[in-house]
């Protein structure tokens, strides 16, 4: 995947008018969260789980601070933290993740013989696909209908997770919630001077060299 946005790091608007100290504080958090540390999730789980998010959002092996996306689940669902809302097809938060993470190693064993996380991308995709299309039937999965596990609470929190961090946002060219400061120019194809510069075919130099005065 092409650097879209080259010498970039949001975290360079840490002591610059886009952020006050609550901004700082919520990111600092976010940063400290060890990728390795699970608090939910059992021993026998985590593998699984950290192996569906390498699947679903897959990072560049050379990020220097790669989001630790299933420690942010985990994290989220160790304080049962909620959305507001569900969908009624679902049973709560905690319990629709572990149903859903036992029934995922049972189609794995059933189909390939190994455990979820053993058994390479490629069969994963194709696991995940299924599950996504409804096309899996393992008695672990209960009366939860793994479509809407899939489409509703799977894909909800694993990516809500990934683009909650820096990580993200650096590739995605996010300046964070600029509190203070805010966004001005909101028209298509116009930024504030201390947004991102997307980089242009032949240009990426001149991106590069923008980028490295953001914040």
């Amino acid at each position: 995947m092409p650097d879209r946005y080259p010498g970039y790091d949001v975290l360079q608007k840490r002591h610059s008018p886009s952020w006050n100290d609550q901004t700082r504080a919520v990111i600092d958090r976010r940063m400290a969260i060890d990728p390795d540390h699970h608090a939910f999730f059992s021993d026998a789980e985590w593998p699984t789980m950290r192996a569906i998010c390498d699947r679903i959002v897959p990072q560049p092996p050379n990020r220097l601070h790669p989001a630790p996306v299933a420690a942010m689940v985990d994290q989220k669902l160790h304080d049962n933290s909620g959305d507001g809302y569900r969908d009624a097809r679902l049973p709560p938060l905690r319990e629709a993740w572990r149903r859903a993470l036992a029934a995922i190693d049972a189609e794995a064993t059933s189909r390939y013989g190994r455990h979820f996380h053993e058994i390479g991308a490629l069969l994963q995709d194709d696991l995940l696909k299924a599950i996504q299309n409804g096309e899996v039937d393992d008695k672990a999965w209960g009366d939860m209908p793994a479509k809407i596990f899939f489409q509703k609470r799977l894909l909800h929190d694993v990516v809500s997770a990934y683009y909650a961090h820096p990580a993200a946002w650096n590739e995605i060219g996010f300046g964070g919630p600029a509190s203070p400061r805010g966004y001005v120019r909101m028209n298509f194809d116009r930024r504030d001077p201390w947004e991102a510069a997307e980089a242009r075919p032949g240009r990426e130099d001149k991106a590069r060299a923008e980028n490295a005065r953001v914040g």
